[in-house]
């Protein structure tokens, strides 16, 4: 007799990798969608500006990445999505999680790690970055307490040239720092991130551009690209819901993230300075609960777009 014990777990079992497949057929059914009709009326005619397939960040399928690593794999893989930047493992091994990928020829590009374990786990983050087969590390939060500060902005300079000279001339990586919107307080004639920027060692020190992380603060994330065209390296494209006023907390409510080209940021204008810049890597990242519906959303979009 079959113990009642193991039909829960043979139910539990097929009702994950049923719910699975229905999500996967949801995001390939919200994804033909937004092609047919979402954007194409209003694409203009001329050369595409955004004629690569973007990239994906794993925080957008944080919570079924979690769950069923696999099968999330295969409905990112479903979207035509073979570039990816790894915020976690997901309590995986990185030579594991790099086997997935290689079986579904997604590569993962950039390695996103936390401060501390960047900075005293160095080695740690190098070799798993290396297992991955990414060519970054990126950081995204520096920890810290009211408003950023120069002190801190001193102390951040001199750990990302640690951090970037040890990934670089060990591992042959390249750290990247992903703004948050704190970092704009006054200084001088401009901002703790022009400090950042100007202060760290571009041997050893790159950025990946938030979109929503800087406009969110007030900044125009296409003038910051051109008055650093060098530095940026990478690159997060997000929206902020229309009505939604910024400040330099570096946090807002995750439904305020919205699909491209439905909030308030000027799409177009960000990735023409990018493309001027030679920016590496695009990863899309959507924080909201409504992902499935927005992730197809937001790469109709980009197809959309023309120069």
């Amino acid at each position: 007799m079959i113990s009642t014990s193991y039909l829960s777990l043979f139910n539990r079992d097929y009702f994950t990798n049923l719910f699975m497949k229905i999500k996967h057929l949801t995001f390939r059914a919200a994804l033909l969608a937004a092609l047919a009709c979402g954007y194409s009326a209003s694409a203009q005619k001329g050369k595409p500006l955004f004629p690569d397939q973007p990239g994906m960040v794993s925080y957008t399928f944080r919570s079924s990445l979690s769950k069923n690593t696999a099968a999330t794999l295969d409905t990112i893989k479903a979207l035509k999505i073979t570039d990816m930047e790894f915020s976690s493992l997901f309590g995986k091994t990185a030579p594991e999680l790099r086997k997935l990928l290689d079986e579904r020829g997604i590569k993962c590009s950039s390695f996103g790690v936390g401060y501390d374990d960047a900075l005293n786990k160095t080695q740690e983050v190098g070799t798993n970055a290396k297992a991955l087969g990414a060519s970054y590390v990126r950081v995204a939060w520096v920890p810290h307490k009211g408003p950023f500060t120069l002190e801190m902005a001193e102390k951040t300079v001199a750990d990302f040239n640690k951090i970037g000279k040890q990934l670089k001339e060990e591992f042959g990586l390249t750290f990247c720092y992903h703004n948050h919107g704190y970092e704009f307080e006054k200084h001088g004639d401009g901002t703790l991130m022009d400090y950042i920027i100007q202060k760290t060692d571009p041997k050893y020190v790159s950025f990946e551009l938030d979109m929503l992380w800087t406009f969110f603060p007030g900044q125009d994330p296409a003038a910051l690209i051109n008055k650093y065209p060098d530095r940026f390296k990478l690159m997060h494209m997000k929206d902020l819901k229309k009505g939604i006023t910024g400040n330099m907390s570096g946090g807002t409510p995750v439904e305020n993230d919205v699909a491209l080209g439905t909030g308030q940021i000027d799409i177009p204008a960000v990735l023409k300075a990018a493309r001027k810049a030679g920016l590496k890597h695009y990863y899309i990242e959507d924080e909201s609960p409504s992902y499935a519906t927005q992730v197809p959303q937001s790469i109709a979009y980009l197809k959309s777009l023309k120069y």
